[in-house]
């Protein structure tokens, strides 16, 4: 199993969960965070430090958001053969027009 980031990130991209992730499987690109599935081992640490609640265990994934599945993966691996984007520490937010984070 693995976690997903989906839909609230994109384009609303906050970087708490990334510093509590003991296997370092985040990656990121302009638009929003991937985990690495291969390498995330669900210990759900980052779901609730998710600001704008993107986080879910893959088997959770709300249906309108399933894609997201797919694009974590794909996306992860695209970064990592790039040798790009690799996250580990806290950065400014991204935040775009439609970003909701909880109170």
């Amino acid at each position: 199993m693995a976690h997903v980031v989906c839909e609230p990130c994109r384009d609303c991209k906050y970087t708490d969960c990334v510093v509590v992730c003991p296997m370092e499987c985040f990656y990121e690109d302009g638009s929003m965070l991937y985990i690495d599935p291969t390498e995330c081992i669900d210990c759900q640490a980052c779901i609730p430090e998710c600001p704008v609640e993107a986080i879910f265990q893959d088997f959770d994934v709300p249906a309108e958001w399933t894609h997201y599945l797919a694009l974590n993966a794909e996306r992860s691996a695209a970064l990592i053969a790039a040798s790009e984007g690799h996250i580990t520490e806290k950065r400014e937010p991204k935040v775009g027009p439609g970003c909701q984070k909880r109170t």
